[in-house]
């Protein structure tokens, strides 16, 4: 079923995993500060969500090398449409912190 050569479904998909990779990491991150492990003093605002957002970005490109590798060239554009989506709205949100 996840290897069909499908628009939609590299849309779906890499939005589902963008989403999971996001809430995982930002779960962890506020365990951790629970535990007493990591702090958020010190960083830059949105320090958190930015670094969060920029690992699940970077999670779809794993799911881009699987789906190349496999020539399945209309899954690759949902999954490279949504990266180009992603990032554009990375730097509309979190573009005036890093700067």
């Amino acid at each position: 079923m996840l290897e069909k050569n499908s628009l939609p479904l590299g849309i779906i998909i890499s939005l589902l995993l963008a989403g999971l990779g996001y809430g995982v990491l930002f779960g962890i991150y506020a365990f951790l500060e629970t535990k007493g492990l990591v702090h958020s003093a010190g960083f830059r605002p949105m320090f958190r969500e930015r670094t969060c957002a920029i690992f699940a970005i970077a999670l779809c490109a794993f799911l881009l090398n699987f789906y190349q590798k496999r020539h399945l060239y209309n899954t690759v554009r949902g999954v490279v449409i949504v990266i180009s989506l992603l990032v554009i709205g990375w730097l509309l949100l979190f573009g005036k912190y890093v700067f």
